[in-house]
């Protein structure tokens, strides 16, 4: 079984949230392992709010939570568009599931991913009615929360093998965009892998929710903020060359308008 991926990519200041919550990351059955990137469970009881802030992947949550001031409830988190806030305080507790980027199209095969894209709406948007959240929230087990998860989702997994394979092969592309270093250009990206930008910006909004351009400048900017936060010196000059950037200055640009300072500045 392979394990959830360790790296902190899009939490801002994770060892402050991580002195404070207990934050842990948690491999899907089987079933859904092509699909989901992995659950992520998160824990706290704290005696001063804290706030915490994420840039968001290019894909879609489902989040089960329960705060001190209100009952349990789920949301579909469509891909945020921009820097995520979440104020905890007092007791709490969140059960979420991260879908691969194109993922979530097969449990809700008959909408675009667009149709969630910026938006946080209630479970039932999706599923319809639903007592998920009790299931997940309530027991005091790991174990049995991700149980809840995997039995929640199962049966939920009903897509048709043309959106499946439409979905296997947004998932692959976006995963190459994440990955390939020398990807640089959406047309250039495109033409490698025998598609028109069209085709291509097509299959992202029907299944990613954001654009082919959009995936690649985000994976960027998580990139430059993993360097940023490492504590290493970093030449911000040859890590915007890395990154396929024409100068640093179109870098610092994107990183600002992210996370609203300059990386020098959230390297501090």
């Amino acid at each position: 079984m392979a394990a959830p991926r360790r790296d902190t990519r899009g939490i801002v200041d994770a060892p402050g949230l991580f002195t404070r919550v207990r934050f842990r990351r948690r491999t899907p059955a089987e079933p859904l392992r092509p699909y989901v990137e992995h659950y992520w469970l998160i824990d706290w009881d704290l005696s001063e709010p804290y706030a915490t802030h994420v840039v968001p992947h290019p894909c879609v949550n489902l989040v089960f939570q329960r705060y001190a001031d209100r009952p349990g409830f789920g949301e579909v988190a469509g891909v945020g568009l921009e820097l995520f806030e979440q104020k905890l305080a007092g007791r709490g507790r969140v059960c979420g599931v991260q879908f691969r980027p194109g993922g979530f199209r097969p449990f809700t095969p008959e909408r675009p991913a667009t149709d969630w894209t910026d938006r946080r709406l209630p479970l039932a948007a999706a599923f319809g009615p639903t007592d998920a959240a009790a299931a997940v929230l309530e027991p005091d087990g790991e174990d049995a929360r991700v149980a809840a998860l995997d039995a929640f989702l199962i049966p939920l997994l009903r897509a048709g093998p043309r959106t499946l394979a439409q979905a296997e092969l947004a998932m692959g592309l976006a995963d190459r965009i994440r990955t390939d270093r020398t990807i640089r250009r959406v047309a250039d990206f495109a033409r490698a892998e025998g598609l028109s930008v069209r085709a291509l910006q097509r299959l992202f909004a029907g299944y990613v929710g954001v654009s082919p351009k959009w995936v690649l400048l985000r994976y960027r900017v998580h990139e430059a903020l993993e360097r940023a936060a490492s504590g290493a010196e970093v030449d911000w000059a040859a890590l915007a060359a890395e990154l396929g950037y024409s100068d640093q200055a179109h870098l610092v640009r994107d990183v600002t308008a992210t996370v609203g300072v300059p990386p020098t500045a959230y390297a501090r």
